[in-house]
């Protein structure tokens, strides 16, 4: 049983609507409430555990948010979010087996991609173009995407983002209404896989929640009301935050390399 002084609970809080807000425009809000939680003297697993538990009310609320405003089409996303789910599942399931350590290297150079394509890459606008695949097709990518999520995490969002851009030509707002649906089917399946083996401390994650819908509800509007011109910048800025959070490890192994070579 975990004991909070007052001051902690604020601050894990404050800590929750700030990354609801970062959240539902670019994701990435881990990258705070991850961190907070661990200095507030929760182990890792229960950091990880309850961070999901809190993360799928935010996105719950940013996904109602952009439904209600008709930025959501449901039919279009129906193979899409099964595969999500199925993947998120065999993710959180895989990762009790599976040595994760290889990703500290994958990650920090995807998320780096990411960001140069948004930088110097084809301007995303609001206009949808022509998609690549179909639905049906995207369904494999989603799936993927949603493996991921259940197996690791971080960049989760926009994966999700740069997929439904470059592969369903979906304008940059549109495609950041879909992102918060698909990430909420890999959400509440992650819930389920640790809410299962006893990881989730209920009573901070669902103080934090509420900060989460705040934030959630606060960033789905900006995003909406803002456009790429908020959303493109704010995905930059995230992709090369986790890029830097992950190289701050000492024991990353990307990092341990380019420290050899200097």
């Amino acid at each position: 049983m975990f004991e909070f002084a007052p001051e902690i609970i604020a601050l894990l809080f404050a800590a929750a609507v700030l990354a609801g807000f970062i959240d539902a425009i670019a994701g990435g809000g881990g990258l705070i409430t991850v961190p907070a939680l661990l200095a507030a003297g929760v182990p890792p697993v229960a950091a990880i555990a309850t961070n999901k538990i809190q993360s799928s009310f935010g996105t719950a609320a940013a996904t109602y948010t952009f439904w209600r405003k008709g930025r959501i089409d449901f039919a279009l996303l129906k193979w899409p979010l099964i595969a999500t789910a199925v993947g998120a599942a065999l993710g959180a399931f895989t990762v009790t087996f599976v040595d994760a350590s290889w990703l500290m290297v994958l990650l920090p150079i995807l998320l780096a991609g990411i960001a140069v394509y948004f930088l110097v890459g084809p301007k995303a606008s609001d206009e949808d173009v022509h998609a690549r695949l179909t639905p049906f097709a995207f369904g494999a990518v989603a799936g993927g995407i949603g493996f991921y999520d259940g197996f690791f995490g971080p960049g989760t969002g926009s994966f999700f983002a740069l997929a439904l851009v470059t592969l369903l030509g979906m304008g940059l707002t549109r495609a950041t209404a879909h992102t918060k649906a698909l990430n909420l089917a890999s959400n509440v399946v992650s819930v389920a896989v640790f809410a299962i083996g006893g990881h989730v401390l209920w009573l901070v994650g669902l103080m934090m929640a509420v900060g989460q819908v705040i934030g959630g509800w606060l960033g789905s509007h900006a995003a909406m009301r803002f456009g790429p011109k908020l959303i493109r910048p704010l995905l930059v800025v995230i992709c090369l935050a986790m890029v830097a959070k992950l190289l701050s490890d000492p024991a990353n192994p990307l990092r341990v390399w380019l420290l050899g070579l200097i």
